[in-house]
């Protein structure tokens, strides 16, 4: 928290507005927890958006989806992970612009619910944000970017092979550094 994430997304997005033309629209999912600062903080510092905040009671839910987001009446969408899996069939509908990801480390296994899910909307461009780092698991960084560039990560064994520096590798490589530490404290 107070990493400036959010500010940092709506700034990033007002430039792909304002500067760069592409209006959207925006899919954005967040912890429930956070809805409510995001929607402050767009009307706060981008209230030329039409944000829609897509999680509420049942009833409520339905109207929100006939009334805005059935006519295409927002440029960004603000689900939590529970409202992207229910409204699922509603927000595959769209070509997405781009598909925010808050607390993105959510999806660090690419066999979970949310992230199979997640993996199934359209988009142009994909970004997951967050303050988590990864406990140095080469697998969880793979999933991460095989959900962002699934063309070029598309194998999690081909990865594990390009970084895998365990065993006879990793000793050439101290023993090559310790050799090279004696060489320069001789010249």
């Amino acid at each position: 928290m107070g990493l400036g994430k959010t500010i940092q997304t709506i700034s990033f997005l007002a430039f792909l507005r304002e500067f760069k033309k592409v209006k959207g629209p925006h899919l954005i999912i967040v912890p429930k927890s956070t809805v409510p600062n995001w929607m402050k903080e767009f009307e706060k510092w981008c209230p030329v958006f039409k944000v829609v905040n897509l999680i509420a009671r049942k009833e409520e839910r339905e109207k929100i989806i006939a009334e805005r987001i059935s006519k295409k009446d927002f440029d960004v969408v603000v689900t939590t992970f529970e409202g992207a899996r229910i409204c699922m069939s509603n927000l595959l509908k769209f070509q997405w612009e781009y598909v925010i990801v808050d607390e993105a480390h959510k999806i660090k296994n690419e066999d979970s619910q949310i992230s199979q899910k997640l993996r199934t909307f359209k988009s142009n461009y994909r970004l997951l944000i967050t303050g988590t780092p990864l406990q140095n698991v080469l697998h969880e960084l793979w999933s991460l970017l095989n959900y962002l560039l699934p063309e070029v990560f598309s194998s999690s064994a081909d990865f594990d092979e390009w970084f895998n520096l365990g065993g006879q590798e990793m000793q050439d490589l101290s023993e090559a550094d310790q050799e090279k530490k004696n060489t320069d404290m001789i010249n």
